[in-house]
């Protein structure tokens, strides 16, 4: 098993969806900037769901994006390396243990009082 399929593995264990998957394997095989419609073409799924897909995978540091101007207005996206993607998995979960280990001191503390 490569590495890209142990990174996506690991990401579909933290619930990042299939087709999510599938537009960060286009964007980091392709290793240039595409728009929603390109990302739909080479998919051929909705560009709805493109559209919320990639939002998600953006918001989540997966993907990058770049604001360009070529007689209209919109956003390319690219992907963030695996090694950026495995560092950003690394903080978020290492967040939610500490999160949740306050919570569950902060229960411990109340119900000794």
């Amino acid at each position: 098993m490569g590495v890209y399929d142990r990174l996506e593995a690991l990401l579909r264990s933290l619930g990042f969806k299939k087709t999510e998957l599938r537009i960060y394997r286009l964007l980091l095989e392709v290793s240039r900037p595409m728009r929603i419609t390109e990302i739909q073409r080479e998919l051929d799924i909705s560009e709805r769901s493109v559209r919320e897909h990639v939002l998600n995978l953006y918001r989540k540091g997966i993907l990058k994006r770049r604001l360009i101007e070529k007689g209209w207005l919109g956003y390319v996206y690219t992907a963030a390396s695996p090694e950026e993607v495995l560092e950003r998995v690394k903080k978020s979960v290492l967040e939610s243990i500490a999160e949740l280990e306050r919570e569950i001191k902060g229960e411990e503390t109340g119900q000794a009082s």
